[in-house]
């Protein structure tokens, strides 16, 4: 008999799930941050408690461990360097591929047939897949990408309340909550910005969302200007060749009440998580 491992290891945490021929989930695990950006030591410690975990569960013997198919979709395997070092991971399995953590949820999104998702988090990216062929789209990095995105928001949210302080522009409930944060002082603004992070400015979405759904006449504008970009995001991946879409991240439910009503109609559901798209990329295909 063989089984298959599905890994996700992205940013925040990272997830294993361990299945027999049937499809039946025998094993699981869960980790902690599991990026290539913490460091391949770190990253190669990770993924092994979390196939540990897995493996101990089931209760697999060694010649069962040796006949797992293995699918891990990496967050920041692109980087230069990774994808080849990852080749040297030891791991007592038959086999092992390598994808991003993008790509296994793109293919779990859609049972490993062509459609795209739109990841709408603290970033932005569409993954594609085309007659087979995968490709991105955006997803260059914040600030000079990542439209629609956690992070876009906070960054126009700051902008307006700074302008907002020097008296440039109204004040409006949004712009007073977000300087509320720094005791409404330029100085501890500016400071803050000096070391603030993509997740940082991330973390003033939720507050610009609230206040575009309670009329705040700049949380508006900030939202639908965000939600342009969606729009055009979407109406890319369809012109790219893209037959279904969906859409993914912590953003995408807040977002999804200002798009078009037509945009709304060509989404699709998920049909499946970035762990079934793992195990697809392991191997294992869903018995009809």
């Amino acid at each position: 008999m063989s089984f298959f491992l599905g890994i996700d290891a992205g940013g925040s945490n990272c997830r294993a799930r361990l299945i027999d021929a049937d499809g039946t989930v025998i094993g699981t695990g869960s980790g902690g941050t599991a990026n290539a950006r913490i460091g391949l030591a770190a990253l190669h410690d990770t993924l092994r408690a979390v196939t540990q975990d897995a493996v101990a569960q089931a209760g697999l013997n060694p010649d069962q461990v040796a006949t797992i198919r293995a699918g891990m979709g990496i967050a920041g395997i692109s980087r230069p360097g990774v994808r080849a070092a990852l080749q040297d991971f030891p791991f007592p399995f038959a086999t092992v591929a390598y994808e991003t953590d993008a790509l296994i949820a793109n293919l779990g999104a859609h049972r490993g047939g062509d459609g795209a998702i739109l990841i709408l988090g603290t970033g932005s990216i569409a993954q594609v897949r085309v007659a087979g062929r995968d490709f991105t789209i955006g997803g260059y990095g914040f600030p000079i990408s990542d439209e629609g995105s956690g992070a876009a928001l906070g960054l126009s949210a700051m902008r307006h309340a700074l302008r907002a302080l020097d008296g440039r522009t109204r004040a409006t409930p949004l712009s007073r909550a977000v300087t509320e944060r720094f005791g409404h002082d330029t100085a501890q603004a500016i400071a803050w910005m000096d070391r603030a992070t993509p997740g940082d400015y991330g973390s003033f979405a939720p507050l610009v969302m609230d206040h575009a759904e309670t009329d705040d006449v700049i949380a508006r504008s900030i939202v639908e200007d965000a939600v342009q970009h969606v729009e055009r995001f979407i109406e890319t991946i369809f012109e790219r060749g893209a037959t279904r879409c969906t859409l993914m991240g912590g953003l995408a439910p807040r977002l999804t009440p200002w798009l078009r009503a037509r945009t709304v109609a060509r989404i699709s559901p998920a049909l499946g998580d970035a762990l079934d798209g793992a195990l697809y990329l392991a191997g294992y295909r869903v018995k009809d």
